[in-house]
């Protein structure tokens, strides 16, 4: 089978529409110096959560609210979403991007913080689907907490999967990508989960937790 050409992802790219907020929550992205997920793997990430049926998401990068906004419309109208970031004065944007948008207050809680100190704070086995969009090299300890984390036969989702096309050549050697690729190998190699890689935007890996 012939590869995919770049007219035909791009194309797969602009197929799910984003409105003004959305475009909103981008154009912050862009001037705090954030990289959100891309439009195809957030309407993917967005497919999915919908899909299990999820009612609790826990989001590691809130960046200026692009996944968030996608996330939330994704929830049924009392789920809700517990997002991470480093970043106070990104969630500031997020929270003011998604009062925009008209989500009530109580249907998300933005944590400023170290992803890993927070996430080892959340309650076990809380969350339908785990979004995870932080520091690269954590990817591996970000997975360790969110199989303690998500509930049995849910989602674990990470953005960046192939990491600007850095993953597939095997010269790139830099910390980032070398944690990516063994994440990559460790999902896997074990026979508990079930993964899939999907080259939308910068690759989008999804785990299922053992049910």
């Amino acid at each position: 089978m012939d590869p995919v050409n770049a007219a035909s992802i791009a194309y797969a790219e602009a197929f799910p529409v984003e409105d003004e907020h959305l475009a909103e929550a981008r154009r912050r992205a862009s001037q705090v110096g954030v990289s959100p997920i891309g439009t195809g793997g957030a309407a993917t990430l967005a497919f999915l959560t919908a899909a299990v049926r999820a009612r609790a998401v826990v989001e590691v990068g809130t960046g200026t609210g692009v996944s968030s906004l996608w996330i939330l419309r994704a929830l049924p109208s009392d789920g809700v979403l517990t997002s991470v970031d480093l970043e106070a004065e990104h969630q500031r944007h997020a929270r003011e991007v998604l009062s925009a948008a008209g989500v009530p207050p109580q249907r998300f809680r933005l944590i400023a913080g170290a992803a890993l100190d927070v996430m080892s704070r959340l309650a076990d086995a809380a969350y339908d689907v785990a979004f995870l969009d932080g520091d690269k090299v954590e990817y591996g300890e970000y997975l360790d907490e969110a199989l303690r984390l998500v509930r049995p036969g849910g989602l674990i989702c990470f953005d960046n999967a192939l990491w600007h096309d850095r993953v597939a050549d095997p010269a790139q050697r830099d910390p980032e990508t070398a944690a990516i690729r063994e994440l990559l190998q460790r999902v896997k190699d074990d026979e508990q989960l079930r993964a899939v890689l999907l080259p939308v935007g910068d690759g989008l890996l999804v785990v299922q937790t053992a049910g």
